[in-house]
C-alpha cells in the first residue's frame, strides 16, 4: 500500500515517555479523506505492519527497536471490530472521548480484552458510567491542560482504585511534567520537549560554540577541507566520531580513512555539514534522545521538501529546522540563541519569525509533524509532504545507528 498515491492521507507520529524520557510509544496521528481513519489499515496485514514498522521503529542508544503505537478508534471501527491485522504487541487501542459507553461498546471493548488487545481511554474526565470501560483498559489519558492543578488531584484519587496506568498528555512545560510525575503519572505526552528548561543568564558553553562556528563555516561554498580539519580537530570527540563514521559499514569504503580533511573530500561539504551538525546535537548527554531525533527528523525534512520543490541552497532548510529547536537542547531562549550563534540572515528570519521560503517551508514542516492538519495552507502538496516526512524518519534512524556503529 503506497500511502503516496493518495494525498488526501497524511499521517505523523507524536511520542510518549516513560519518566526517564524515553519513547515507550508514539502516538499516531493522521488525516484521512473519509476522516475515519481505518483507510492507512484497510488493506493487508503485510502493508499495515509495513506502514506501522516505518513510524514505530527507531534507534535508542544505538538499539534498533520497534515501540507499539496508539490508534485512535472511531466508534463504527470499534463496535464492527475493523481493526488493522497486526500483532497486538504492536497496537494501543485508544477509545476515544465522544464515544458514549453504552452497551454495545463495552461489549465491543469486552471482545477486544479477551483478544489481548491494550486498550487506553482519550482526554478520559471521571465518571462513574465508565467503571465498565475501566476494568477491561490498561491506561487512561488525561488532558491536563483541561484541569486545574485541584481537579488533576481529584482525576488521580478518583482513578486510584482502578488497575491502571496514568498517561498525562498536553504537556507544554516542564513544570507541569515534575507536578505529575509527583501526582503519580507514568506516562506523558506533549510539547514540553521542545520548550527549554531556561536557567536565567545561561550562556552557550565553548564547546557548544565550536561545534556552531564550525557549523556556520560548513555553510561557505568557499571552505576548503583544509580549513575545516583544523576546526574539526580541535574537538577530540568531533574527530573520532566523524572518522568512525565513514569508516562505518555504512559508506563500504575500500581502505580506511586516516585524517579528517581526507574524510571530508571523500565525503563532500554536504554530507560532513550534515554529521557534523547531527554530533552536535546529540552532543548534550543530559537530553532526551527523542529531542535530537525530532530536530534530525524536521531538518531532513525541510531540506527534501527544498530539494524537490528546486529551491536554491537546500542545505540551509536543514539549517533552519534543526536550529528551529536548538535553544531547547542548549536550555536558553530561543532569541539569546540566535544572538550567540552564528548562522546567515535567511535562517535566523525563517526560525524566529517564520519569513521568507525557508520560514514557509518550516512552518509546514512543523504542523505538518504536530498533527495540526487545519493549519496546512489548502494547496499543500499533501504526496511530497507525506513522503517527506517518511523518508526523514528512516534517514533520522540510519543515522542515530551510524553514530554508535
Amino acid at each position: 500500500m503506497d500511502q503516496s498515491d493518495n494525498s488526501q492521507i497524511l499521517m505523523a507520529r507524536q511520542p510518549i515517555f516513560d519518566r526517564n524520557q524515553k519513547v515507550v510509544a508514539y502516538e499516531l496521528l493522521y488525516r484521512t479523506e473519509d476522516a475515519q481513519g481505518h483507510a492507512l489499515f484497510s488493506n493487508s496485514e503485510a502493508t499495515s505492519e509495513v506502514l506501522l514498522n516505518a513510524y514505530t521503529s527507531i534507534s535508542d542508544a544505538g538499539q534498533l527497536k520497534q515501540v507499539p503505537a496508539f490508534i485512535n478508534l472511531t466508534r463504527d471501527i470499534l463496535v464492527e471490530q475493523r481493526l488493522p491485522e497486526v500483532p497486538k504487541k504492536h497496537i494501543v487501542l485508544e477509545i476515544l472521548e465522544d464515544i458514549e459507553p453504552d452497551e454495545e461498546v463495552v461489549s465491543a471493548v469486552e471482545k477486544l480484552h479477551k483478544q489481548g488487545y491494550r486498550i487506553a481511554l482519550d482526554d478520559f474526565v471521571y465518571d462513574s458510567k465508565f467503571s465498565g470501560l475501566l476494568d477491561l483498559c490498561q491506561i487512561v489519558k488525561v488532558d491536563v491542560l483541561e484541569h486545574t492543578s485541584e481537579e488533576l488531584k481529584e482525576q488521580v484519587a478518583a482513578l486510584r482504585k482502578h488497575k491502571v496506568t496514568l498517561l498525562a498528555e498536553k504537556i507544554e512545560n516542564h513544570q507541569k511534567l515534575e507536578e505529575c510525575v509527583d501526582l503519580g503519572f507514568k506516562l506523558f505526552q506533549g510539547h514540553f520537549l521542545s520548550k527549554p528548561k531556561v536557567i536565567k543568564g545561561k550562556k552557550i558553553q565553548g564547546s557548544q560554540v565550536a561545534l556552531m562556528q564550525l557549523i556556520q563555516e560548513l555553510q561557505n561554498p568557499k571552505a576548503t577541507p583544509e580549513k575545516l580539519e583544523e576546526m574539526i580537530i580541535r574537538d577530540p570527540a568531533l574527530t573520532y566520531k566523524l572518522l568512525r563514521i565513514v569508516n562505518s559499514a555504512g559508506y563500504s569504503l575500500v581502505r580506511q580513512v586516516e585524517s579528517v580533511a581526507e574524510a571530508i573530500v571523500l565525503l563532500g561539504l554536504e554530507q560532513v555539514k550534515k554529521w557534523a551538525t547531527l554530533i552536535a546535537m546529540s552532543s548534550s548527554q543530559e537530553k532526551p534522545e527523542e529531542l535530537s531525533r525530532s530536530l534530525l527528523i524536521r531538518g531532513r525534512m525541510c531540506e527534501q521538501i527544498a530539494q524537490e520543490k528546486k529551491l536554491s541552497n537546500y542545505g540551509s532548510y536543514f539549517m533552519a529546522g534543526m536550529m528551529s529547536g536548538l535553544h531547547a537542547l542548549l536550555d536558553i531562549e530561543r532569541d539569546t540563541m540566535l544572538e550567540q550563534v552564528p548562522l546567515g540572515d535567511d535562517i535566523k528570519n525563517a526560525v524566529s519569525m517564520g519569513q521568507g521560503p525557508i520560514g514557509e517551508v518550516l512552518r509546514n514542516v512543523v504542523n505538518y509533524e504536530n498533527g495540526d492538519w487545519d493549519l496546512l495552507p489548502s494547496d499543500l502538496d499533501g504526496n511530497l509532504y507525506d513522503s517527506a516526512y517518511r523518508s526523514s524518519l528512516e534517514w533520522t534512524q540510519e543515522s542515530m545507528q551510524a553514530m554508535y556503529e
